[in-house]
């Protein structure tokens, strides 16, 4: 039986942390470029048969579409070039997320829905399409609540990680690994896609074919139906991904077999993208998934521990919640006094650093690098006193706090699911 192998990379960089590197550490930088510009260049000639999911944050899209971060990074990759070349869709599938990299599960309805608006705006600007669809959960990070909003940003299927599901009717192991799904919320159904957490873990730290071959069969040895596969690890970090030798690549040591083998008469697993496999075998049997991220060095996703561990990160996710919920707050009762030029830029302002200041890195490293969200936490404090100054000319008072960065949030963030 042939399984059929659904590959996808998630390539994120934080904002500014492109432009930092380049300046104070140089071989980092050239090493995560050199892990993006390599992905094409290593499937031409391919497109029989590579196929590869690629999720790119917003804000690494932005960074590489910047004129300024080209000009600084030119003579190490063409950013313009590469754009291009991601477009080529015989290799590449780009799925949808969240613009700044949220856990999308942690923070407020109204921002979830903003992280993905604005991502689809820069996506369809880069890649000149007018949909995408697949999305890809920043961290994997997942609740039931997100149906009715990716369905109604035109989404076709969610990968979800495999620890999560949870079988709303008879189904075997196999089936619930290695069949879409389909889950249903607030009047809302997706298709869900399984990302095998043990495979895609040896896919981050490295494996050769014959391995993964071997796993593959084994695990799906028990299948009356066409098996569908699903990894999905980081494209960008560590050396497996990074290390420009491809004899010591995930490029050169896997997946250069993976299509040798894949060109044979009996190949035992072949590339496909998602939406072929959906188009041809469709999706089977109900799931529910549990509210949870994808497994870290640390931890293994169960509520979001990895970003929520301590007070200092609970208490910067709840200071994102109340600036967020303050600014919505004055937009109500400016009403049409938003629209004016000037407060209209200060609220948009204002707005971008409190989204920013959700940026999961944020929080992922424990406490080493909250400091970031209070930075722009403050930054949109200042931004909103310019809305306050509106909001005193038209005879209101902004409620709570003095800014929308400052004040002490009222209760602590919980995920929803």
């Amino acid at each position: 039986m042939t399984a059929y192998h659904a590959l996808v990379l998630n390539l994120h960089q934080p904002h500014g942390n492109l432009e930092h590197l380049l300046a104070h550490d140089e071989w980092a930088a050239r090493e995560i470029l050199y892990a993006l510009d390599r992905m094409p260049r290593v499937l031409w000639g391919h497109e029989d048969l590579a196929r590869v999911h690629l999720s790119l944050s917003g804000t690494l899209l932005e960074t590489l579409s910047d004129p300024a971060f080209q000009s600084k990074a030119y003579g190490i990759v063409d950013c313009g070039a590469l754009l291009w070349h991601l477009q080529n869709e015989r290799l590449f599938k780009v799925l949808g997320t969240g613009y700044y990299h949220p856990v999308l599960p942690l923070i407020p309805e109204g921002d979830r829905e903003q992280h993905i608006a604005r991502w689809l705006g820069i996506g369809r600007h880069l890649f000149w399409r007018p949909g995408f669809s697949g999305f890809w959960p920043p961290e994997m990070g997942f609740c039931m609540e997100l149906i009715p909003l990716l369905k109604r940003f035109g989404y076709r299927y969610v990968l979800v990680d495999s620890a999560h599901v949870r079988p709303l009717e008879p189904m075997s192991w196999q089936e619930l690994r290695y069949r879409p799904h389909l889950a249903r919320h607030g009047g809302e159904e997706i298709v869900v896609i399984v990302r095998d957490r043990e495979l895609s873990d040896a896919q981050e730290s490295g494996m050769d074919f014959g391995w993964f071959r071997n796993e593959v069969r084994e695990r799906t040895k028990g299948c009356d139906f066409a098996p569908l596969v699903t990894t999905g690890t980081d494209g960008d970090n560590g050396g497996w991904f990074r290390n420009t030798d491809a004899r010591g690549n995930f490029w050169g040591v896997f997946y250069r077999e993976l299509l040798e083998q894949a060109r044979g008469e009996h190949a035992s697993v072949r590339p496909t993208f998602i939406d072929d496999y959906l188009d041809v075998h469709g999706a089977q049997g109900q799931v529910h998934i549990e509210a949870g991220a994808w497994n870290t060095g640390w931890h293994d996703g169960v509520g979001f521990v990895q970003w929520t561990g301590s007070a200092l990160q609970r208490e910067a996710l709840a200071n994102t919640a109340a600036a967020s919920g303050r600014l919505a707050d004055a937009r109500a009762r400016l009403g049409g006094m938003a629209q004016d030029s000037a407060v209209g830029r200060a609220i948009e302002e204002t707005y971008w650093h409190i989204l920013r200041a959700q940026t999961s890195c944020h929080f992922y490293w424990g406490e080493a690098w909250v400091s970031r969200c209070d930075a722009e936490l403050a930054a949109a404090g200042a931004a909103f006193a310019d809305v306050e100054e509106a909001l005193a000319r038209q005879g209101g008072a902004s409620s709570g706090g003095d800014g929308a960065g400052d004040g002490q949030p009222t209760a602590e963030p919980e995920a929803q699911g």
